[in-house]
Protein backbone atom coordinates (compact mmCIF):
# COMPACT_ATOMS: atom_id res chain seq x y z
CA UNK A 1 0.00 0.00 0.00
CA UNK A 2 1.24 3.35 -1.20
CA UNK A 3 1.86 6.42 1.50
CA UNK A 4 0.05 9.56 0.87
CA UNK A 5 3.20 11.24 0.11
CA UNK A 6 3.39 8.34 -2.76
CA UNK A 7 0.46 8.84 -3.79
CA UNK A 8 0.75 12.55 -3.73
CA UNK A 9 3.74 12.68 -6.28
CA UNK A 10 2.08 9.81 -8.13
CA UNK A 11 -0.86 12.81 -8.43
CA UNK A 12 0.76 15.53 -9.04
CA UNK A 13 2.79 13.31 -12.06
CA UNK A 14 -0.62 12.27 -13.29
CA UNK A 15 0.20 8.93 -12.45
CA UNK A 16 -2.78 7.77 -10.56
CA UNK A 17 -5.93 6.29 -12.69
CA UNK A 18 -9.09 4.65 -12.45
CA UNK A 19 -10.27 3.83 -8.93
CA UNK A 20 -7.10 4.65 -7.05
CA UNK A 21 -7.68 8.42 -8.36
CA UNK A 22 -10.78 8.64 -7.99
CA UNK A 23 -10.15 7.69 -3.79
CA UNK A 24 -7.33 9.99 -3.48
CA UNK A 25 -9.03 12.77 -4.82
CA UNK A 26 -11.82 11.84 -2.59
CA UNK A 27 -9.08 11.37 0.71
CA UNK A 28 -7.89 15.31 0.03
CA UNK A 29 -9.16 18.27 2.38
CA UNK A 30 -9.91 20.40 -0.08
CA UNK A 31 -9.37 19.48 -3.85
CA UNK A 32 -9.48 23.59 -5.20
CA UNK A 33 -5.95 24.27 -3.49
CA UNK A 34 -4.67 20.62 -4.21
CA UNK A 35 -5.45 21.24 -7.72
CA UNK A 36 -4.12 24.79 -7.51
CA UNK A 37 -0.90 23.20 -5.78
CA UNK A 38 -0.95 20.74 -9.00
CA UNK A 39 -0.46 23.50 -11.37
CA UNK A 40 2.12 25.61 -9.71
CA UNK A 41 4.15 22.45 -9.18
CA UNK A 42 3.72 21.54 -13.06
CA UNK A 43 4.90 25.58 -14.34
CA UNK A 44 7.48 24.71 -11.59
CA UNK A 45 8.68 22.20 -13.03
CA UNK A 46 8.72 23.58 -16.89
CA UNK A 47 10.42 26.34 -15.76
CA UNK A 48 13.30 24.33 -13.59
CA UNK A 49 13.30 21.97 -16.86
CA UNK A 50 13.71 25.12 -19.52
CA UNK A 51 16.35 27.03 -17.47
CA UNK A 52 18.08 24.19 -15.97
CA UNK A 53 18.66 22.03 -19.03
CA UNK A 54 22.29 20.97 -20.10
CA UNK A 55 23.40 23.25 -22.91
CA UNK A 56 23.01 21.31 -26.64
CA UNK A 57 26.86 21.37 -27.94
CA UNK A 58 27.53 22.14 -31.35
CA UNK A 59 29.31 19.55 -33.68
CA UNK A 60 32.88 20.80 -32.84
CA UNK A 61 32.37 21.55 -29.65
CA UNK A 62 31.37 17.93 -29.33
CA UNK A 63 33.79 16.33 -31.37
CA UNK A 64 36.90 18.52 -29.34
CA UNK A 65 35.18 17.11 -26.25
CA UNK A 66 35.15 13.87 -27.45
CA UNK A 67 38.94 14.26 -28.96
CA UNK A 68 39.62 15.68 -25.33
CA UNK A 69 38.51 12.70 -23.41
CA UNK A 70 40.43 9.65 -25.89
CA UNK A 71 43.53 11.37 -25.52
CA UNK A 72 42.96 11.75 -21.75
CA UNK A 73 42.22 8.17 -21.30
CA UNK A 74 45.22 6.95 -23.59
CA UNK A 75 47.30 9.07 -21.60
CA UNK A 76 46.90 7.85 -18.55
CA UNK A 77 45.69 10.84 -16.89
CA UNK A 78 42.14 10.90 -14.99
CA UNK A 79 39.49 12.97 -16.39
CA UNK A 80 38.70 16.65 -14.72
CA UNK A 81 35.50 15.44 -13.54
CA UNK A 82 36.47 12.38 -12.23
CA UNK A 83 39.85 14.40 -10.47
CA UNK A 84 39.16 15.28 -6.88
CA UNK A 85 41.46 17.67 -5.16
CA UNK A 86 43.18 16.96 -2.31
CA UNK A 87 44.42 20.07 -1.18
CA UNK A 88 42.84 21.93 1.71
CA UNK A 89 43.28 25.81 2.52
CA UNK A 90 44.93 25.07 5.62
CA UNK A 91 47.99 22.69 4.86
CA UNK A 92 50.77 22.33 7.52
CA UNK A 93 52.74 25.21 5.93
CA UNK A 94 49.92 27.54 7.02
CA UNK A 95 48.84 26.08 10.11
CA UNK A 96 52.34 27.11 11.22
CA UNK A 97 52.37 30.30 9.80
CA UNK A 98 49.17 31.68 11.33
CA UNK A 99 50.27 29.75 14.83
CA UNK A 100 53.40 31.81 14.60
CA UNK A 101 51.86 34.90 13.71
CA UNK A 102 49.10 34.18 16.29
CA UNK A 103 51.79 33.76 19.09
CA UNK A 104 54.21 37.29 18.11
CA UNK A 105 50.17 39.02 18.25
CA UNK A 106 49.21 38.00 21.89
CA UNK A 107 52.81 38.59 22.67
CA UNK A 108 53.00 42.23 21.65
CA UNK A 109 49.59 42.71 23.27
CA UNK A 110 51.01 41.05 26.22
CA UNK A 111 53.87 43.60 26.81
CA UNK A 112 51.95 46.69 25.72
CA UNK A 113 49.30 45.58 28.89
CA UNK A 114 51.77 44.43 30.80
CA UNK A 115 53.75 47.51 30.51
CA UNK A 116 51.72 49.71 32.46
CA UNK A 117 51.29 47.36 35.48
CA UNK A 118 53.60 47.64 38.65
CA UNK A 119 53.69 43.84 40.23
CA UNK A 120 54.77 45.60 43.53
CA UNK A 121 51.73 48.43 44.07
CA UNK A 122 48.92 46.97 46.29
CA UNK A 123 45.82 46.30 44.70
CA UNK A 124 43.14 48.80 44.92
CA UNK A 125 40.74 45.50 45.92
CA UNK A 126 43.02 44.30 48.72
CA UNK A 127 41.52 44.34 52.15
CA UNK A 128 43.07 43.04 55.09
CA UNK A 129 41.08 40.80 57.82
CA UNK A 130 41.71 42.43 61.20
CA UNK A 131 39.86 39.68 63.44
CA UNK A 132 37.35 36.75 63.76
CA UNK A 133 35.41 35.94 66.70
CA UNK A 134 32.44 33.36 67.19
CA UNK A 135 30.56 33.26 70.21
CA UNK A 136 29.44 29.63 70.67
CA UNK A 137 26.62 30.37 72.63
CA UNK A 138 25.14 32.75 70.17
CA UNK A 139 25.30 30.39 67.53
CA UNK A 140 27.43 27.22 66.91
CA UNK A 141 27.82 27.51 63.44
CA UNK A 142 28.09 31.44 63.44
CA UNK A 143 31.16 33.04 61.46
CA UNK A 144 32.30 36.72 61.84
CA UNK A 145 34.86 38.59 59.68
CA UNK A 146 35.84 41.96 59.52
CA UNK A 147 38.03 43.58 56.62
CA UNK A 148 39.45 46.75 56.26
CA UNK A 149 39.92 48.45 52.83
CA UNK A 150 42.95 50.85 53.85
CA UNK A 151 42.27 53.65 50.71
CA UNK A 152 38.44 54.16 51.39
CA UNK A 153 38.78 54.08 55.26
CA UNK A 154 35.83 51.41 55.64
CA UNK A 155 35.86 48.47 57.75
CA UNK A 156 32.94 46.12 56.83
CA UNK A 157 31.25 43.25 58.94
CA UNK A 158 30.72 39.90 57.26
CA UNK A 159 28.62 37.55 59.00
CA UNK A 160 27.12 34.46 58.59
CA UNK A 161 24.81 32.07 60.33
CA UNK A 162 24.32 34.55 63.18
CA UNK A 163 20.92 34.84 64.44
CA UNK A 164 21.53 37.58 66.10
CA UNK A 165 24.76 39.70 66.47
CA UNK A 166 26.69 40.15 69.78
CA UNK A 167 26.21 43.42 71.84
CA UNK A 168 30.29 44.28 71.91
CA UNK A 169 30.01 44.30 67.91
CA UNK A 170 28.19 47.27 68.10
CA UNK A 171 28.46 50.43 65.83
CA UNK A 172 29.89 53.44 67.73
Amino acid sequence: MKTFEEKWTAWLDGQLTGRELSEFEASLPDKAAAETEKADARKLGALLKRELSARPLTNEEFFSHQLGERIMRESGEPSREREVETSTWWTIRRLLWTGAASLAVFLVFTIFVMRDKNPAEESQYLTQILNARVDPVVSPNATISMFEAKQDRATILWTEGLQSLPADYAAK
